[in-house]
């Protein structure tokens, strides 16, 4: 037990107890000239960054917006995406993130539901139906207003939901949520979280707004006083010019670290990390590997990775945060056995919305730290080395059974992703008897790639078939799209049939 908490409590440090827009505030009275943001050749500063926050709050205000609501917010990537969250937050209301490219009708009226909101902004170039019951305004319109209008000024409540974000659920149904500023803060206020972002640094903004590693680009960002570059059609462009870089190992795999010679910070998180893309990008930036669903804030765990290093893990607890691996009766393990994590501490989000029974599912009263604090059902599987740091062995829902036996995907797709030339791998289950894997780029040696697994672990493992692809579909989240790799795995069996 004495190492179950020496490696399972992360550092304990002191966070403001403000709210995430008051620490943006800050930064625009002390330096408004400042560059906030630049999108396409558009750039606005910090002062009017809040003033045109400002305005569209009080706008907000008028149409009944009040602290503890949700405001949705569908818009294309840009600036007035960010005036959009700074107007929301200031009063006192959670955003709503929404892509208007990508949102189809029907999930828009699933999400406005669940989130109760009655506001929703969009903008004139990204027209959006607006489901019944709520009333749209154009953020643009009030943007191109030039009067200025002082904005609502809401007490401090770090315990107010900052955003809701809604994750695909294991059912397909999106789950929405509550994310609070404290939440945010304790990652982004504190190391290695804020990821050295300072005053000039040039954060890139590449990620999808609905994801909640886009809340890490932009809000880690603004409370840091940095400069957000978003990207236009581009990701490559954008990772030439900025210093640090979030983003998913799969969107990272495709960016040429010799171009990027201005990145001094990277970040990695969302889906597992192959050991060779973090030895690229760790020989010439500081290079972070994280982990952590949506519902522990972003990432709670995160290595330094150094080149050489013996092991990529996803690291140890971040400040304020623990880890626990338990077996299925919530019993610690010992250092060094595989289990499921359960995360506790700040990073605890406050639920899901409108579930019940999904809460009660996946959020419990957490014995370790007491004090009615709760801990959350990551459903991710690892174990302690005995060093302290934590390897992640995938999720318990990646787990199939082939010929009988218990298989790990993300152990199949790792192995593949030894095999020289190989950037990124991913693995499908096509039935009960056979794997498919795909391997990036095309000119990957198939049969070479199949027998390392076959070297590496049991026969049942073994991919049937090993096919080269120039680059893994995505998700719009920027992960690795396995349905889609499914569907192309049953096309190419029927082809070879």
């Amino acid at each position: 037990m004495e190492r179950f908490r020496r490696y399972g409590w992360g550092p304990a440090r002191t966070v403001p107890r403000l709210s995430i827009h008051e620490v943006i505030e800050g930064y625009a009275a002390t330096m408004p000239s400042a560059i906030a943001a630049e999108h396409r050749g558009n750039q606005i500063t910090y002062g009017e960054l809040e003033r045109h926050a400002d305005r569209l709050a009080a706008r907000l205000v008028r149409h009944g917006v009040r602290p503890g609501h949700n405001v949705a917010l569908v818009v294309r990537r840009g600036i007035p995406m960010l005036v959009g969250i700074l107007a929301i937050l200031k009063t006192g209301a959670a955003y709503v993130p929404q892509d208007a490219k990508m949102v189809r009708t029907p999930a828009l009226r699933h999400i406005l539901n669940t989130a109760g909101t009655k506001v929703v902004l969009t903008q004139s170039d990204a027209p959006v139906e607006i489901p019944a019951g709520n009333v749209g305004i154009d953020i643009d319109a009030v943007m191109a207003e030039r009067t200025d209008v002082p904005g609502p000024r809401i007490g401090s409540e770090p315990e107010r939901a900052c955003y809701v974000l809604f994750t695909s659920g294991t059912t397909g149904t999106p789950n929405g949520v509550a994310v609070t500023h404290a939440n945010v803060a304790n990652l982004l206020l504190t190391q290695p979280g804020d990821l050295g972002i300072r005053p000039g640094t040039v954060v890139g903004q590449i990620l999808n707004i609905a994801f909640d590693m886009a809340a890490w680009e932009i809000l880690g960002c603004l409370t840091h006083g940095g400069t957000l570059l978003i990207r236009g059609d581009d990701i490559s462009e954008t990772a030439r010019k900025v210093n640090v870089l979030i983003a998913t190992p799969t969107i990272l795999s495709r960016i040429d670290p010799d171009a990027c010679e201005r990145i001094r910070t990277v970040a990695v998180a969302g889906e597992p990390c192959p050991r060779p893309l973090a030895e690229r990008w760790a020989h010439r930036s500081t290079f972070y590997n994280g982990c952590g669903p949506t519902e522990t804030t972003i990432v709670n765990t995160m290595q330094l990775y150094r080149p050489g290093a013996e092991l990529l893990t996803i690291g140890k607890p971040t400040p304020n945060n623990t880890v626990y691996i338990l077996d299925e009766q919530r019993n610690p393990l010992p250092i060094g056995e595989v289990g499921e994590m359960w995360a506790g501490g700040d990073c605890v989000s406050a639920g899901y919305l409108a579930n019940p029974e999904l809460n009660a599912e996946r959020y419990a009263p957490d014995p370790f730290l007491g004090g009615g604090k709760m801990m959350f059902r990551t459903r991710d599987l690892g174990r302690w080395t005995h060093e302290g740091e934590l390897e992640h062995f995938g999720r318990t829902d990646d787990q199939v059974k082939v010929r009988g036996f218990r298989v790990e995907l993300d152990s199949v797709s790792a192995v593949l992703e030894s095999v020289p030339d190989c950037v990124r791998a991913a693995t499908v289950k096509l039935d009960d008897r056979s794997l498919v894997s795909f391997v990036q780029p095309a000119t990957v040696d198939s049969d070479l790639a199949r027998k390392a697994v076959a070297d590496a672990l049991p026969y049942y493992c073994v991919p049937d078939a090993v096919h080269g692809i120039d680059a893994l579909p995505l998700t719009c989240r920027g992960k690795i799209d396995k349905a889609q790799l499914l569907s192309l795995a049953r096309a190419e069996g029927g082809a070879a049939a």
